[in-house]
């Protein structure tokens, strides 16, 4: 493992390509406004107006936007924890096809981001939500009209592809972020990710018993429906991110939303001329190839790795739940009895499955609400105790709460439920976690194609998980569990072998930009 001087010998390196132009406008950026502020050398960049104008009513409203899209997104994941048992019944597939239809959607979503990435980086982030919410309203009305099995899977992939663009709503929500809020800001903004995965399940409450699965997708699309019918209507409520309109020449339409901004929070806009940030232009040299640099190569597996690891644990826990639950109406779990024959096994372990109950949804969404805690405790202590200490932490407290699994899942629903609400929220807000760190890894060159690798590693991890906690758990209990405390332990032991300590903050690693 690289040591911690070799990792600042690799950042000052590449800083020090943009220092000699950048650092005299550094300077200037953290500064106070009375009635006009003018900045010395009269240029000023993006990232100096947001932070000149803080956070305020502009960002609030920014916030409303970008997380319907966000909500959007987790309630069509959400919808294959539903979705897959009542297709188990009603179309009477196997498990390894019920397993494909959240697989498929993964695979949608890993295959669009060069195609989302290049295609807001050409037209800008609005015009890429926008398109990303019509095709998900169009490929999510289409589900819903399936004739069979094959259509279904292509649709879903469709809808898979589509998702891909949700997180260039983050992308745009950062941009008008300060500095020093954007960290907590952007973990905030899960907050949506969570009330959709809740709004989803109540959904699932009221439609599944009476309209069924076919109307559950129809009605799922509403946020979709919401969202791409307001984008053209209030442009300054979602505008175009003024630092994609300045690097693209752009320059008279990035300064009408800076005053826009500054209208909103009740701040005097700049004076002087707007300029694009070098560190903009020098951010496109990143390349895959920087990320396994020696003193870099042990960090990016790690984290990978670790990527890889929540996305596996947390659509595990999502997808474990819909089983657990629906095996409970059995009152039985299946034992670990493979008999060299893993199929044979699942076809006569699964006979029984069934529509979800009304009480089956009711406990799903009490696990569902655990997201809550979740994002907000880990808020209170990566702040307190560090990023590097709070995944060790939060890795190896998942992993002990599935042990109490193996004695629950089978005498106690109620102390079921409790294990599974712990269980996710733990490991939703290790996704919090790892999401704050990574960025702050990363010198700020190789930041975007950092964080970009890493997420495709976890739509991997998400891809793999339904052939645990949807085929394999209900032939061998046992084994499935195994599996994820493993891999939950050994990301532990992953996080402890990260290399900067807890004391190192967001505001260093912004200073040192």
């Amino acid at each position: 493992m690289e040591s911690s001087s070799g990792y600042q010998n690799l950042t000052e390196t590449v800083d020090r390509k943009i220092s000699n132009t950048f650092t005299a406008k550094r300077q200037a950026q953290d500064f106070e406004m009375s009635n006009v502020t003018v900045v010395p050398d009269e240029t000023y960049t993006v990232a100096q107006a947001v932070d000149a104008f803080g956070f305020g009513k502009f960002q609030v409203k920014l916030s409303l936007f970008t997380g319907l899209c966000w909500m959007a997104d987790s309630m069509e994941t959400t919808i294959l924890s539903i979705l897959s048992p009542t297709l188990h019944y009603e179309w009477q597939i196997t498990l390894f096809q019920e397993a494909l239809v959240t697989t498929i959607v993964f695979l949608g979503m890993m295959l669009s981001l060069p195609f989302w990435g290049s295609f807001s980086d050409k037209f800008g982030r609005k015009p890429a939500l926008t398109l990303c919410s019509v095709l998900l309203f169009y490929f999510g009305i289409l589900s819903s009209m399936s004739p069979n099995y094959t259509w279904l899977l292509i649709l879903r992939g469709l809808v898979g592809f589509a998702i891909g663009c949700s997180p260039q709503s983050v992308t745009l929500y950062a941009e008008f972020l300060p500095c020093k809020q954007r960290a907590k800001c952007v973990v905030l903004l899960d907050c949506f990710w969570a009330l959709g995965a809740c709004f989803e399940v109540l959904l699932a409450l009221i439609v599944m018993p009476t309209l069924g699965w076919k109307w559950l997708l129809v009605l799922s699309t509403a946020p979709l429906l919401g969202f791409a019918c307001v984008c053209p209507v209030i442009k300054h409520w979602l505008p175009e991110s003024a630092r994609y309109l300045v690097a693209s020449g752009q320059t008279d339409k990035a300064i009408d939303t800076l005053k826009k901004v500054a209208h909103d929070n009740g701040k005097p806009m700049l004076l002087g001329r707007l300029v694009v940030d070098d560190i903009v232009l020098e951010e496109k040299n990143g390349r895959f190839t920087d990320l396994l640099l020696p003193q870099l190569r042990v960090t990016s597996i790690l984290l990978w790795f670790i990527w890889l690891v929540c996305a596996f644990c947390y659509y595990g826990i999502v997808l474990m739940s819909t089983g657990l639950f629906e095996s409970g109406n059995n009152n039985r779990i299946c034992s670990a009895n493979l008999d060299g024959d893993i199929f044979k096994t699942v076809q006569t372990c699964t006979a029984e499955s069934h529509y979800l109950t009304t009480h089956d949804y009711i406990d799903l969404l009490w696990t569902t609400l655990a997201e809550f805690p979740g994002i907000f405790a880990t808020i209170y202590v990566i702040d307190r105790f560090g990023r590097k200490i709070t995944l060790v932490f939060q890795f190896t407290m998942f992993a002990i709460n599935l042990i109490f699994l193996f004695q629950f899942a089978k005498n106690s629903r109620v102390l079921l439920t409790i294990t599974l609400f712990f269980a996710r929220g733990i490991i939703a807000g290790v996704f919090q976690a790892v999401y704050v760190y990574t960025p702050e890894i990363y010198p700020t060159p190789l930041r975007t194609i950092g964080v970009g690798t890493c997420s495709a590693m976890a739509r991997l991890g998400a891809m793999v998980t339904p052939y645990i906690a949807q085929v394999l758990l209900k032939s061998s209990f046992t084994t499935s569990i195994i599996i994820y405390i493993t891999a939950a332990l050994l990301a532990a032991i992953a996080s402890s072998l990260l290399p900067i300590n807890n004391e190192r903050n967001v505001k260093e690693y912004t200073e040192k930009d």
